[in-house]
């Protein structure tokens, strides 16, 4: 077990730092990149709409699946090891992805990226929490979130230059040349750690369900559309195994989501708040980049600028709105917030063939990256304050699990919902109109999220959060990373035992 003294002013402390960006970035930059490149991947692979799901939901299902596994193997086995595995899992994929000659294979291809992406982004934070000097982690971790967010605002902007230059699969090669630095570096650099607590087995049977059932749902949504024979079958299994999911975390000693830690009221109302507003997320940044490039006619590098607005206001007022949070609490924001989102995606029904960017998009995406800042760091600090701090990475690692199965089953139902054919996203005309409704039901959603904060969401007990964990990466980001508890919290020299994205 490392001992945590690292000072980050030290050579070894900027090397910590600068590998966790980095590695991090990876996960971040790809999640953001490859929405933008959806229309010319459709267009080279000659893929219909289904295809185009699956390229984003291929990841996040087994990223989502597998994301608290992944913690709870590093805090087991070593956390610089399994972050390591993960950045070259990650690569690999990414190579296969880049290199895909056709759907099936690109498709499973961006499996393999998630199950990367689930043994690498727990480690980031965790390695920092480990290695460097309690008095340094509170900076370390806004230095991180900062370089995230810059990352997070470049990747739409780089993904579309990409894409228009030399071409989509660069924004999976690229990945490669990341890796090659990253991995020589944290084996040199970045000290090795484990918890020596972490005991008992793995929920092997727990995350099998709970993957096989999102997988089973997720392709019942996808193909319903289709008239497959097997879409009622898969529906039906995959139901069934969630209930499976279910029951099995109720019996088990050391399960992989303790039901107890619902116990909470806050916690579990928050986590209802995040599963709506990161559902209309995930839809969102989904099709609007088709609609701004199959409808509006832009470019990759145009429709990936155009999302800047809302990354910047978000770097530029989380932590603002973090502060505020904590002095009015939260109710205020978790209800403001999600109302602002959804007047931004209403907003965005204005971008049709011939969009003014300063006329119609831009308005729409100020108001959402307002509601955006508005909402997402008071989520972050209420998930963390909702729980004893003990529990605290566990906390955020189920909350960002949410995130993620909310945005994987919105793009995995929105279309089917609007009655998007396979061939929708080729038409202008088409898909304008299911655009159309598909951000009413965005804006519902986001409604109802705002809804659930009014009626169930308090302030939390002065104190019960730390103000550095407001910092957020922006725009696609969910809430905290596993692992990341409170950098500087008395008492807690080490990150908890088990954790997850």
């Amino acid at each position: 077990m490392a001992s945590p003294d690292v000072r980050l002013s030290s050579p070894r402390g900027r090397w910590i730092l600068f590998t966790t960006v980095l590695g991090s970035t990876m996960a971040m930059l790809d999640s953001t990149v490859v929405n933008v490149a959806l229309p010319r991947i459709g267009q080279d692979l000659h893929a219909d709409l289904a295809v185009l799901q699956w390229t984003v939901n291929a990841y996040m299902l087994t990223l989502a699946g597998l994301i608290l596994v992944g913690g709870a193997l590093g805090d087991r086995f070593g956390r610089r090891r399994i972050f390591v595995l993960g950045v070259v899992w990650f690569a690999v994929g990414s190579l296969l992805c880049g290199l895909a000659p056709n759907a099936g294979v690109l498709i499973a291809a961006r499996a393999l990226q998630g199950v990367g992406g689930a043994l690498l982004t727990p480690g980031s934070l965790a390695l920092i929490q480990a290695s460097l000097h309690p008095d340094d982690r509170g900076r370390a971790v806004g230095l991180w979130s900062g370089w995230g967010g810059v990352g997070a605002a470049v990747g739409p902007f780089l993904g579309g230059w990409l894409v228009d230059g030399p071409g989509w699969r660069w924004v999976f090669l690229l990945n490669v040349p990341l890796a090659a630095v990253c991995v020589p570096v944290a084996l040199r650099h970045v000290p090795e750690s484990r918890d020596p607590s972490a005991h008992g087995r793995f929920d092997v049977l727990g995350a099998v369900l709970g993957a096989c059932a999102l997988a089973l749902v997720t392709y019942a949504l996808i193909e319903a559309p289709s008239g497959a024979p097997a879409v009622p079958f898969a529906a039906g299994v995959g139901v069934l195994l969630g209930a499976g999911f279910v029951l099995v975390e109720r019996r088990r000693a050391d399960p992989m989501v303790p039901p107890g830690i619902f116990a909470s009221r806050q916690f579990t109302a928050v986590n209802l708040v995040t599963l709506c507003v990161y559902a209309a997320f995930g839809g969102f940044f989904f099709l609007s980049v088709l609609q701004l490039q199959v409808v509006a006619g832009y470019s990759a590098l145009g429709a990936g600028a155009a999302l800047l607005p809302t990354t910047a206001l978000m770097l530029l007022l989380s932590a603002r709105a973090g502060e505020l949070g904590e002095r009015i609490g939260p109710r205020i924001p978790l209800t403001v917030g999600p109302l602002l989102c959804a007047a931004g995606m209403l907003l965005f029904l204005r971008v049709g063939p011939g969009a003014s960017y300063w006329a119609d998009v831009l308005p729409a995406m100020l108001v959402l990256g307002l509601g955006m800042a508005t909402l997402v760091a008071p989520l972050t600090a209420t998930v963390l304050a909702s729980v004893d701090p003990g529990r605290a990475g566990l906390a955020s690692g189920i909350n960002n699990a949410a995130a993620r199965v909310a945005g994987l089953l919105a793009v995995a139902a929105l279309p089917l919902l609007v009655g998007m054919g396979p061939e929708s996203y080729l038409s202008a005309d088409l898909f304008d109109a299911s655009f159309g409704q598909s951000m009413v039901w965005c804006a519902g959603l986001l409604v109802l999220g705002s809804v659930v904060a009014w009626i169930t969401v308090r302030a939390p007990a002065p104190g019960a959060a730390h103000p550095q964990c407001h910092v957020q990466c922006p725009v696609t980001a969910p809430p905290l990373e596993p692992s990341q508890e409170c950098a500087d919290q008395p008492g807690k020299p080490e990150p908890p035992p088990q954790a997850g994205r």
